[in-house]
């Protein structure tokens, strides 16, 4: 009869109701009310800034007044070590924030390897990720690093650990760029100074081998000297030729004759030690210039290589990258989760919404039998 279909209708529609609604209601109201545990939030922010990479933002043009710029791919290289096995590997070494999340005292929902029984460090890693977030603002460049554990001291502890190493890290990256920046440089400054060595040993040798300083100068001297000598050549045939033009006789043409000679002689030699002969400091100078050219290219490539050592020092400083720390991590007086009334709340109102549902594909159902 169409009440006893009634009936079942609404009998059929309370025991929905009830593993609907009242039932995860119930369920939820003992696990949050008497179960869950406490998780506690510490939170820091910071920004990796660099004093050459420019910023549009409100913060970026404030820290680019102060000299430095925010720097956005170590931020994200920051970020992915914070959510890496590494940085895992150091908190669960100096805080053991492995048997922090296996506790006994956590609840077995959250706790981790609670429901699951697999504890590997790929395991503890996965559980990490969603205990530890880091969170980057596009605009201002500001990264927000939070940290859950189930005590207070714990998610402080680790924050803490997290950011000196996220410092150590942007150190290790600023000294291996700068040795990268610099070992190039530095090499090139050792090999032009052994080339300098090199020809500044070369030149001292042919020095000391042939006894010459400066061939061309000493061969100026000498050329110098041969012209003095010339001049007193023709001054001293100038006197002869008058003296047999007008005395034959003179008893000073033998000594004027035989000084002639000897200053003709004493020309030939000096000229034969500056231009003639494979001695000679004409020949000598070619391979004195040669060698003397050397000498000072390998000197001025000296000297560029140290200007460029020079520039490539500044470069790495100018390059550095800073970590700044805008907060520090907070210590937690109050469990931010579970919210508790707020999580009851919504399984409830779910449940609800199930409920309806349910009910209406129940009398749709019922009705097209009917």
């Amino acid at each position: 009869t169409m009440k006893s279909r009634m009936q079942r209708f609404i009998k059929k529609a309370n025991a929905l109701f009830l593993a609907t609604v009242v039932v995860p209601t119930a369920l939820s109201a003992v696990y949050f009310g008497l179960m869950a545990s406490d998780v506690y939030t510490s939170e820091s922010s910071f920004v990796v800034r660099s004093p050459e990479k420019p910023s549009t933002s409100a913060l970026g043009g404030l820290l680019k007044g102060a000299g430095f710029a925010s720097a956005r791919d170590e931020s994200y290289t920051v970020q992915s070590y914070i959510l890496s096995r590494d940085a895992l590997r150091v908190l669960v070494d100096e805080v053991n924030i492995d048997k922090s999340y296996a506790s006994p005292q956590v609840d077995r929902i959250n706790r981790f390897a609670g429901l699951d029984p697999d504890d590997s460090f790929e395991a503890l890693h996965r559980y990490y990720t969603k205990m530890v977030g880091v969170l980057t603002d596009p605009n201002s460049s500001i990264s927000t690093l939070s940290v859950k554990a189930f005590t207070a001291q714990d998610a402080l502890r680790a924050n803490q650990v997290l950011l000196e190493r996220s410092e150590a890290l942007v150190n290790r990256l600023n000294e291996r760029g700068r040795q990268d920046l610099i070992r190039f440089a530095q090499a090139e400054v050792d090999q032009a100074a052994a080339r300098a060595k090199t020809a500044a040993l070369a030149l001292s040798n042919y020095r000391n081998r042939q006894g010459v300083v400066d061939p061309e100068r000493q061969a100026t001297t000498q050329l110098q000297q041969v012209a003095k000598l010339q001049d007193e050549l023709i001054a001293t045939t100038t006197q002869l030729a008058q003296l047999k033009a007008l005395a034959p006789q003179n008893p000073q043409i033998p000594a004027l004759e035989n000084r002639a000679k000897t200053l003709r002689a004493e020309m030939a030699k000096e000229t034969d030690k500056a231009t003639g002969g494979q001695q000679s400091l004409s020949n000598k100078a070619a391979e004195f210039q040669r060698l003397a050219l050397d000498a000072d290219f390998a000197n001025k490539q000296l000297a560029s290589a140290l200007a460029s050592l020079e520039s490539a020092r500044n470069e790495a400083q100018r390059q550095q990258v800073y970590l700044e720390r805008i907060a520090q991590p907070s210590l937690p007086d109050v469990a931010q989760e579970p919210r508790r009334l707020r999580s009851i709340a919504a399984i409830f109102i779910l449940g609800l919404v199930a409920w309806g549902i349910l009910s209406m594909l129940v009398a749709g159902v019922r009705e097209h039998q009917d």
